[in-house]
């Protein structure tokens, strides 16, 4: 199966791009996470961290009444 795969699509014109524009889109979408990341605001990631361990009690949402 890969074998007819691989026949069918080297005989495709042009068919050498692909792969470098799925390259770049991998690229620019990990540097675009990477900019977000560093751009956040400190005072929101630290309330994120400390959220699950704040108000002592865990709620149980499977509780029937």
């Amino acid at each position: 199966m890969l074998k007819y795969i691989k026949g069918y699509a080297a005989s495709i014109e042009g068919i050498d791009v692909y792969p470098m524009i799925s390259l770049m889109i991998f690229f620019l979408f990990f540097v675009g996470v990477l900019y977000y990341v560093k751009k956040m605001d400190k005072g929101f990631v630290s309330d994120m961290n400390s959220l699950p361990l704040e108000g002592g009690e865990v709620a149980n949402t499977n509780a029937h009444s």
